[in-house]
């Protein structure tokens, strides 16, 4: 029917998207990298899958993609998706994530019983020389892709690499035998595809290279 002279037509006013349809943030590709560095962590998800997911986490443009890649690990992703989750840091873990960039921890900093690092081309530093040990055993376990883990120790600490290459390299294996004061040890578990993982020990008194 034609509209009569004088008559405004009124245009549809665009549709909000539904919780799933939702612009993902940065902090929400975070959230969903920090629960599938989880996963890696306990055996969740093997290297391969991990490493699929968190690419496909920074390429996500919704909340409902984020949610997918997680679907099937008992916990959501970001607020707003179809099932929405507590991802506070577990208990006695940490999540190092660095896409794209760097990330360090010196100083003073508690060492927890697992720290996860991952590195999808960037660098994680991790100087442990005047950090606090939460128990005598730390585990760290990597996924390195395109990118490079370094860890500080100081004298005494011991170091255990235990940790797969693929196409990439790591000397953390020279350090096996280097503490031998008993102050701590820290395994060295996961895999390195195109990337690096070394090891050198320092004194808290050496100045940063």
């Amino acid at each position: 029917m034609n509209d009569s002279p004088g008559t405004h037509v009124i245009a549809d006013a665009p549709r909000t998207p539904g919780p799933s349809g939702i612009r993902a943030s940065d902090a929400d590709r975070e959230q969903v990298g920090s629960v599938l560095a989880d996963a890696l962590g306990d055996g969740r998800l093997d290297h391969e899958e991990y490493l699929a997911r968190l690419d496909s986490a920074y390429e996500a443009k919704t909340v409902g993609e984020l949610a997918g890649l997680t679907a099937d690990l008992g916990r959501a992703g970001p607020a707003g998706a179809a099932a929405p989750a507590d991802l506070a840091r577990s208990a006695g873990t940490e999540n190092i994530i660095s896409v794209l960039g760097s990330a360090e921890r010196t100083g003073r900093w508690l060492v927890e019983p697992r720290t996860n690092v991952s590195t999808l081309m960037g660098s994680v530093v991790l100087d442990m020389r005047e950090a606090v040990f939460a128990q005598p055993t730390s585990t760290v376990q990597c996924a390195v892709l395109l990118g490079s883990l370094e860890v500080v120790v100081p004298p005494g600490v011991t170091v255990r690499d235990r940790t797969a290459s693929v196409l990439g390299c790591s000397d953390a294996s020279r350090s096996d035998t280097g503490g031998t004061g008993g102050r701590a040890s820290v395994v060295l578990t996961g895999v390195t595809v195109l990337g690096s993982v070394s090891v050198r020990t320092a004194d808290p008194s050496d100045s940063p290279d």
